[in-house]
């Protein structure tokens, strides 16, 4: 049983992690470069994972799919988790820095590794789509309010941090095909061969493009003078997380692949796109980078551990 436990696990994130070292190979040898590695994540963003979202709930019943309690729970834990990351940045003297850590320690990468893991393991991401549906819009409305308020550059009023906020929920590409796919479910509409078969090759490319740009994104250089800050957010992401949140959605009745995704959305790797956001709003983006980093090489050891944990107590 052990063993059957363990390669279970291994099976489910290991190929995961070997896309993303295959990434960061592509662009040590100069097959990636950062100018293409950007572009290919705003690629992986802006298509191919909204097609998969989309193919995913639009082909889902979604009125039997759709769990309240479920979707409540990710908001709650996600709110839980901001307040404590907020904690944890008022130990760090630096103001400026704060929002970065805030952001870096509560925001996962649930579009791409959480629709990864849940369909290496499942075939399919509904309940991965459904808890991105309820913890992205949240994540983006925090971050911005997180990074414009500590920003070096103190620039926009509060009327325009609401509006920037909005904006970029409502043109958020993940969340407009979440919601498209969700409303196409609910009303039923016919897919013709054309469009399935088309949306589908997209859907396709989303999970093994989006690792490798991910993996490609990394930068060594990004670690120096931050370690000690950054193994406090690794230590929150990859564990903290875990262990407070796991046994109340096991006590809640959660399993299986709403487990899973729950696991992902707490204790996955922080999402490259925080680095996008942390510069476009004035911070040098350091922490951010190398908490990227540093949660995606931990999140390779400790969601097989956590996997291998909900496997042997036959949660999953």
């Amino acid at each position: 049983m052990f063993i059957e436990n363990l390669q279970f696990s291994l099976n489910a994130t290991v190929p995961v992690f070997l896309m993303m070292i295959f990434g960061w190979f592509c662009q040590k040898v100069g097959l990636l470069d950062e100018h293409t590695t950007a572009k290919l994540n705003k690629f992986t963003f802006k298509t191919t994972l909204p097609a998969l979202l989309f193919i995913d709930l639009s082909q889902a019943d979604f009125r039997a799919v759709w769990d309240t309690k479920f979707v409540l729970f990710c908001i709650g834990a996600t709110s839980v988790s901001v307040l404590i990351a907020f904690l944890y940045s008022l130990m760090h003297k630096d103001k400026a820095e704060r929002g970065e850590i805030i952001q870096a320690s509560y925001r996962s990468s649930a579009a791409v590794l959480g629709i990864a893991f849940v369909k290496n393991i499942y075939g399919e991401a509904t309940m991965a789509a459904l808890m991105i549906a309820g913890t992205v819009p949240l994540y983006n409305i925090i971050a911005v309010i997180s990074l414009s308020l500590t920003s070096p550059e103190k620039k926009g009023s509060g009327r325009k941090l609401f509006l920037d906020t909005l904006k970029g929920i409502v043109t958020n590409p993940i969340i407009i095909g979440i919601f498209v796919g969700m409303a196409w479910s609910l009303l039923k509409i016919p897919q013709p061969v054309i469009l399935e078969k088309s949306v589908t090759y997209l859907a396709n490319m989303a999970t093994p493009l989006s690792l490798i740009a991910l993996g490609a994104s990394f930068r060594t250089s990004d670690a120096k003078g931050k370690l000690r800050v950054t193994l406090g957010i690794s230590l929150l992401k990859l564990i903290i997380f875990c262990g407070m949140f796991l046994p109340v959605a096991v006590w809640l009745g959660f399993r299986d692949e709403k487990l899973i995704a729950i696991l992902v959305m707490l204790g996955s790797a922080t999402t490259g796109s925080c680095f996008v956001m942390a510069k476009n709003f004035g911070h040098k983006g350091t922490i951010t980078a190398f908490s990227v980093m540093l949660t995606t090489l931990g999140s390779a050891f400790t969601l097989t551990a956590w996997l291998f944990i909900l496997k042997t107590l036959d949660y999953i």
